[in-house]
């Protein structure tokens, strides 16, 4: 089933951080866990999924991904740990 979702992940707590858009969360973190997108992820060990959030549509992750990109770091971390205080990586939530 596709649902549109912008996640963040982290290579530890307070570490590296990577901000995307997927129509297929669980397909897409395995693809960062394992390495097979490369890039910037790979490149910088980032495979923890520390947070994420569902839209009704592309559109709108899109948009959402957009202003959270815009934002500082400061706001990224406040909004993971919002979600997730102890940056636990929640893959195994998804599944």
């Amino acid at each position: 089933m596709k649902q549109a979702c912008v996640y963040i992940m982290a290579s530890s707590r307070h570490g590296t951080l990577y901000v995307g858009v997927t129509s297929a969360l669980p397909a897409r973190v395995w693809q960062h866990k394992n390495g097979s997108l490369g890039g910037f992820t790979s490149r910088y060990h980032v495979h923890q999924l520390v947070w994420f959030e569902m839209h009704a549509d592309m559109l709108a992750a899109i948009g959402r991904e957009k202003q959270i990109k815009a934002g500082s770091r400061l706001k990224k971390i406040e909004l993971i740990e919002t979600m997730n205080p102890q940056w636990i990586d929640l893959y195994e939530n998804i599944l």
